[in-house]
């Protein structure tokens, strides 16, 4: 499931302005996937003090109720093309938005821990084929002028979702009277949190009955004058659909169909590309910033700020993270990727390395001293502006473009398995570490955010401004 048509070709058009809103209806009805990846993702934040009192467990077995959603979501993205291919996808989304709800239902009322852990992994399957089909639907129904800024819609409403789930969580905790297994409408607090995110699952769904098949599957499967009434819709009537439909026509006869097999190299398995690709996954992930969506509430209460405000630091963390990322799409295309990475590799050192040392103080009456608080406060947002305005989106960009046409199915395939894994054991072995150490975990994220500057500087190539045909 690839869109190769990398540029207008002569007989694409220009959107008409009449069409252009019903497009980015389109698109964004299709972002709503990256909305509910973002929320599923980080609405656990809520509950993870809830779930260790409620269930009486060690952070070992925290850790893995926390992050046995990314089993899930390895599976979801490794499935989600060929699901797609096979049935559409639009019905790739229906089943995504279904899983959402249901998921959503279960978590909020468990009966015991392996339940909860169950549901995660269906909510984790959801987000991994949300993270897949959002954006190569929104790239096969873009006009080609538009291409790129609709396709932003995905990573914005991803950043969008993680913020939503902070302020609905802070909210809830407010009216729970700031206890996470407080009474809440029959239920505790944190069930609430993690049974809310049915509402946008179910919107998703609906918006996937009024927003059209992609053109490119329907000729897959023979349906030309389908194909081009949706590409008559999204294009425009001035477009010539004769021209159009031949181009995609064409475009998926010349698709190399990559294999695990053409990743290899004459030794260390793969080929040097693809073990770049993997080291960016992997230092993405390496420095930590998904302790900031998973655990920050956590580690706030940790150091003696009260629930209420634990939360509210959390969501203002997450606008930190739109920001972030609006910045990283005005200037990935203007100073390239390798500067932004560089830049953002830079402040997070900074911002590591102030939570480090403020976490290495003793605590007093349960508190971090005034001063140590307000430095860790402070690092904690300057570390997730600089991975939002460089790494957050600059990763993504580089995947996509970095490999060579060839193999770049595969590649990416291999890519994103590593950055879940990746994603995995920061995930699972955070708790364990905070328990340990707080002040040497950060210090090990601050290592890999160091190590991630020479990494650029020696093994990635700038890919702006170049075609992906140049790509070797």
């Amino acid at each position: 499931m690839t869109n190769t048509e990398q540029a207008p070709g002569p007989g694409a058009g220009t959107a008409h302005p009449e069409h252009l809103g019903h497009v980015v209806f389109i698109a964004a009805s299709a972002a709503m996937g990256g909305f509910l990846f973002g929320y599923d993702s980080s609405v656990i934040n809520g509950a993870v003090e809830a779930i260790r009192s409620r269930y009486d467990i060690g952070s070992a077995e925290l850790a893995q109720v926390i992050a046995i959603a990314l089993i899930g979501c390895a599976v979801g993205a490794a499935t989600a093309g060929r699901i797609a291919d096979r049935i559409g996808r639009i019905r790739c989304m229906q089943i995504a938005a279904t899983l959402f709800a249901v998921s959503a239902i279960g978590s909020a009322l468990p009966f015991a821990l392996w339940d909860l852990a169950f549901w995660r992994i269906v909510g984790g399957f959801a987000i991994g084929i949300a993270s897949v089909i959002g954006p190569a639907y929104i790239a096969e129904v873009s006009p080609p002028a538009y291409r790129g800024r609709l396709g932003s819609f995905q990573q914005a409403a991803i950043v969008i979702g993680i913020a939503t789930s902070q302020l609905i969580n802070w909210g809830l905790l407010h009216a729970a009277g700031g206890d996470q297994r407080g009474e809440l409408l029959g239920l505790e607090a944190w069930q609430v949190m993690l049974g809310i995110m049915v509402v946008p699952a179910v919107l998703y769904g609906m918006l996937s009955f009024v927003i059209p098949e992609s053109p490119r599957y329907l000729l897959s499967v023979g349906r030309r004058e389908r194909a081009r009434e949706i590409l008559a819709e999204v294009e425009g009537k001035g477009v010539d659909l004769d021209a159009r439909v031949a181009e995609i026509e064409h475009a998926m006869k010349r698709e190399h169909k990559s294999t695990f097999k053409d990743l290899l190299g004459n030794s260390f398995l793969f080929k040097r590309i693809v073990w770049i690709g993997i080291g960016l996954s992997a230092f993405q992930q390496f420095v930590g910033i998904n302790v900031a969506f998973y655990y920050s509430a956590t580690l706030w209460q940790s150091v003696g700020i009260n629930p209420t405000d634990s939360f509210l630091y959390s969501f203002t963390t997450s606008i930190i993270n739109i920001v972030g990322t609006v910045i990283a799409m005005i200037f990935v295309d203007r100073i390239g990727r390798r500067p932004l990475a560089l830049i953002g590799s830079s402040g997070m050192v900074v911002g590591l390395a102030l939570e480090a040392w403020a976490f290495s103080h003793p605590l007093v009456d349960g508190k971090l001293p005034a001063t140590q608080g307000l430095v860790a406060l402070v690092a904690a947002h300057l570390f997730v502006l600089f991975f939002a305005l460089s790494w957050g989106v600059v990763v993504w960009v580089l995947l996509g473009e970095m490999f060579p046409n060839k193999i770049r199915a595969a590649a990416l395939g291999v890519a994103a398995s590593a950055q879940w894994i990746a994603n995995w054991m920061i995930t699972v072995s955070f708790p364990s570490l905070a328990d340990w150490n707080l002040s040497g975990t950060y210090l090990i994220y601050t290592f890999f955010a160091a190590l991630s500057i020479p990494f650029v500087l020696k093994f990635v190539k700038e890919t702006k401004g170049k075609a992906l045909e140049e790509m070797g």
